[in-house]
């Protein structure tokens, strides 16, 4: 039985990774710790589920200041 006929398991470990360009491809790493945890070497055949992560904005600004008790509204009852 070669590694083509490996039988898939069931259990999906998630991560999230940055897509890079490399040639004409793009090209995503699998983190250390993952391929450990997974017994994952060069060479091995991997079964990859792929999506889009939505950004999350929060913290994208990171020069404007906390707000204060002076930014807070003042104009309710």
């Amino acid at each position: 039985m070669g590694k083509e006929d490996a039988e898939v398991e069931s259990e999906v470990r998630k991560t999230v990774t940055e897509a890079k360009k490399i040639g004409g491809s793009l090209m995503v790493r699998i983190p250390a710790e993952a391929a450990n945890e997974e017994g994952i070497q060069e060479g091995d055949l991997v079964e990859l589920q792929v999506s889009k992560v939505k950004k999350s904005w929060f913290g994208s600004y990171p020069d404007i200041d906390p707000m204060t008790r002076e930014d807070e509204l003042d104009t309710h009852d």
